[in-house]
């Protein structure tokens, strides 16, 4: 049996070498529903998804890990989330036909942007050029460029499931060149067509039945879109009453869809009326004395 919408992290004893291995299938499905992507542009978001997940399960924070690729090419932008809470979330633009390719024949000039929003904390960003042949090779030059730990990184998507493995040395326990050319060279014989079929243990048996590996408890992962009624009456408010009332008076409603889930809010006159009553405060009264 496959499994389904998890995160496991392992541990090669003694070896300072840390793994991630994830897999996305009723998530990967429930985002791919909100949007009509064609087959390329599906292969580089189901990635990003994946890399999100892997990137954000290696710091321990309360926030959000947000990977964008913004470019001048075919793919114009790509924006994939994951949360502390495990959920992810993702949305492409894209236009003309996106082909399959390096990253430049992809995104054409571009780069890819970073984003950790720790709750209570000035956001980190970190930026790197999409430059290379996948995504995976642009993250590890980020990693190489900004923390200096050797990372590898594989990552895959179809129109059924996606899925992405992360070795990374550990920063408090080096280890052994050898150790990690090693593993890396196990990791390195993996296909496409094995990271997208077989469960994951059997997968991390295969490569790695040799070694002394340590397996945590699966982390399940599931879609949620953050949009609710009350964040987008509080955009509404912030663009101001005068551009709320032009668009009431050249449309009739304010009309905004949610580009991650497609979900649809409708608000008429009197919604808005009432929307910015509610901002109305009582003055208080100043005291002498």
């Amino acid at each position: 049996m496959i499994d389904r919408d998890n995160l496991h992290r392992f541990l090669f004893e003694e070896l300072g070498i840390r793994g991630e291995l994830v897999q996305l299938d009723a998530s990967w499905q429930a985002v791919l529903t909100c949007h009509d992507y064609p087959s390329a542009v599906q292969s580089q978001l189901g990635q990003a998804l994946v890399a999100t997940v892997l990137l954000s399960a290696t710091i321990k924070f309360k926030g959000s890990l947000i990977l964008q690729a913004q470019s001048e090419g075919p793919l114009k932008t790509l924006v994939a989330q994951a949360t502390h809470h495990r959920t992810v979330r993702g949305l492409a633009r894209w236009n003309g036909e996106v082909p399959r390719g390096s990253l430049p024949e992809i995104y054409g000039s571009g780069r890819l942007v970073l984003t950790i929003q720790t709750e209570g904390k000035d956001p980190y960003q970190g930026i790197v050029s999409l430059e290379g042949t996948n995504l995976a090779e642009a993250l590890q030059t980020y990693f190489s460029r900004s923390e200096q730990l050797q990372t590898r990184l594989w990552l895959f998507a179809d129109e059924h499931r996606a899925v992405g493995l992360f070795l990374q040395e550990l920063p408090s326990q080096p280890g052994d060149e050898t150790d990690w050319e090693r593993i890396t060279l196990l990791a390195n014989t993996v296909t496409a067509r094995e990271m997208l079929s077989l469960p994951s243990t059997e997968l991390l048996y295969r490569l790695f039945n040799g070694e002394q590996l340590r397996l945590f408890e699966p982390e399940p992962i599931s879609f949620r879109c953050g949009c609710s009624r009350e964040r987008i009456e509080n955009t509404l408010v912030a663009l101001g009453r005068e551009e709320m009332e032009a668009i009431l008076e050249e449309e009739g409603t304010v009309e905004v869809d949610c580009e991650f889930c497609n979900r649809h809010y409708s608000f008429d006159r009197v919604d808005v009326e009432q929307l910015f009553a509610e901002q109305v405060k009582t003055p208080v009264p100043s005291t002498r004395h």
